[in-house]
């Protein structure tokens, strides 16, 4: 509910403060005393694109304030939420207009954009007049508000499309990897080939490139060492020390103990040198290889960095890459299987899905009587008793909403072509479609503030009594703000406010008074009678108030 306004230096008004109260309120005002202000200023506060020159003339900027009630469980608490707003039973929203044109909007006093502010308004009113462009004129929103009318919930439909849209996803997909790996099937079955004959094992480059420096080295210094050894061995050092040896021990026995010291060193480099000698002859047996090794070594070697070139991948990743290409190979080998499982499981997605659509759209034709009966009911005490109100149903594209079109019709006359509500209906015929639609539509609704700006205009007398009193009903289970020129409407509302405009020091401004019971007799009565107000007219006024 809409509990306060405070407007400070917008267009005409320096300053105007209104508490407003459930039920029904009526503005009235003769023609030009701004009344259509107020709507532009509660427009501004909530962020509706609206005037671009809004500031009153000779002051720095404007302002409006407007504080919500936000019960337990309202919608726009979600809103909130998802700003990161904290939501309280009462709601500020706050917006300055800049003389240069600069916007600042505050939601409990922090700062919010424009388009937080429009999306929280749709939570927090709906506006209605004889140019209604949005909601009920909207085809698009139709079948929204049947499905509100009928109380449908659209879960179960919204999850089996989504289930088959999945499963449509899913065999899209496997059609198209399956297309791709069939495209490069002679590739995959010759690069498998090609690596199983080769058989790569991780670290095998490694081992063989150390093999292969092992080969090459032992090839370039066994000539050395084999030399080495034929110096130290019988024919060299080692016939020469056993030589020395043999002489030193014949000549010890008369060399009273001269050699004993020698002899023995002998002795222990003869022993040094059988190690040297066994050392060198066991390195000599390990560089021994056949030469064919070598050759095979270099040739898997090379073989292995090739195909890893080829595959522009490390050799080490050979075998790695082999088991991938053997999986999309398996993938065609098995997709057949897979496409027929998939299509399969879409076609139960999609028999279920139709299944839901098909119930979905039996309930929107029983609901599409129901609210054209509804209508029926409504439009005859409007004085449309003639006129045909139909709810159509036309197929569409299958969505998470079903596959359903739907559209409001009228005919105003019998015999007459129907058609789309804005095109067939007139100004006065629009505004009496627009009510009765709503009274439809959105009764028990507490959430929004409805305001209807002038949708009795072009009717009066009975007719506009019937438009006050279905405003009035409306006004039972929302709270309904009603800008009008009609007696008949004023009458009924539960709080009455005055629009006046008045020129003081060369300067106009818009003045707004909540009425007290005297003065809405006489606020009555002036829209009875014209300016001159005359006991008639008091009386008429003082009839249609006692209703």
């Amino acid at each position: 509910m809409l509990r306060h306004l405070d407007i400070r230096d917008m267009l005409l008004i320096d300053r105007l403060e209104l508490d407003f109260q459930p039920g029904l309120n009526v503005l009235t005002g003769e023609t030009g005393a701004g009344k259509s202000i107020l709507l532009d200023c509660l427009g501004f506060v909530l962020g509706w694109r609206g005037r671009a020159e809004l500031v009153r003339a000779g002051a720095s900027q404007g302002e409006v304030t407007a504080v919500f009630d936000l019960p337990s469980g309202h919608p726009a608490r979600a809103l909130l939420l998802e700003a990161g707003i904290p939501a309280a039973d009462e709601l500020i929203l706050r917006r300055v207009n800049a003389q240069d044109g600069r916007k600042t909007g505050f939601i409990n006093d922090r700062r919010v954009s424009g388009e937080v502010l429009r999306g929280l308004s749709e939570t927090l009113v709906e506006l209605h007049g004889q140019h209604d462009d949005r909601g009920l004129l909207n085809p698009r929103g139709h079948r929204l508000l049947l499905d509100a009318f009928a109380g449908l919930d659209l879960a179960k439909i919204r999850e089996a499309w989504a289930v088959w849209r999945k499963a449509r996803g899913a065999l899209d997909l496997a059609h198209a990897e399956l297309a791709a790996a069939k495209g490069e099937e002679e590739f995959l079955r010759h690069a498998v080939a090609e690596l199983d004959k080769l058989a790569p094992q991780p670290g095998e480059e490694a081992e063989l490139d150390i093999r292969r420096r092992a080969m090459q080295g032992a090839e370039r210094i066994r000539g050395d060492v084999a030399r080495a050894l034929q110096a130290l061995g019988p024919d060299g050092a080692e016939g020469a020390m056993l030589d020395a040896g043999r002489w030193l021990d014949a000549a010890a026995e008369r060399a009273e103990g001269l050699l004993e010291a020698p002899a023995a060193a002998l002795q222990r480099a003869l022993i040094e040198l059988g190690e040297a000698v066994s050392g060198v002859e066991s390195a000599l047996e390990t560089m021994d290889f056949d030469p064919r090794d070598l050759e095979q070594t270099e040739e898997r070697l090379f073989a292995l960095r090739a195909l890893a070139r080829k595959h522009d991948v490390l050799a080490d990743e050979l075998a790695g890459l082999a088991d991938g290409l053997r999986a999309r190979l398996g993938q065609i080998d098995a997709g057949e299987g897979d496409l027929a499982r998939l299509t399969e499981g879409m076609a139960r997605a999609e028999a279920a899905y139709r299944a839901e659509a098909a119930a979905l759209t039996e309930a929107r034709a029983t609901a599409a009587k129901r609210l054209d009966a509804a209508m029926a009911a409504e439009l005859a005490p409007l004085k449309m008793e003639r006129a045909v109100f139909e709810t159509r149903l036309s197929e569409a594209e299958p969505g998470p909403e079903g596959r359903d079109n739907v559209a409001f019709t009228v005919a105003t006359n019998p015999g007459a072509p129907s058609g789309p509500l804005d095109r067939i209906a007139s100004g006065g015929e629009l505004s009496r479609f627009l009510l009765a639609l709503k009274v439809c539509l959105a009764r028990g609704n507490d959430a929004l503030v409805l305001i209807f700006d002038e949708i009795d205009r072009g009717v009066g007398g009975a007719t506009a009594d019937a438009v006050g009193r279905r405003l009035a009903r409306l006004s039972e289970g929302a709270q309904v703000l009603v800008v009008t020129h009609s007696p008949q409407v004023a009458a009924l509302g539960g709080n009455h406010f005055r629009v006046a405009k008045s020129v003081e020091n060369g300067m106009t401004s818009s003045r707004v008074a909540a009425l007290d019971p005297d003065q809405r007799l006489t606020e009555i009565a002036r829209m009875l009678s014209g300016e001159e107000i005359t006991p008639a007219a008091i009386e008429a006024a003082r009839v249609l108030l006692a209703g």
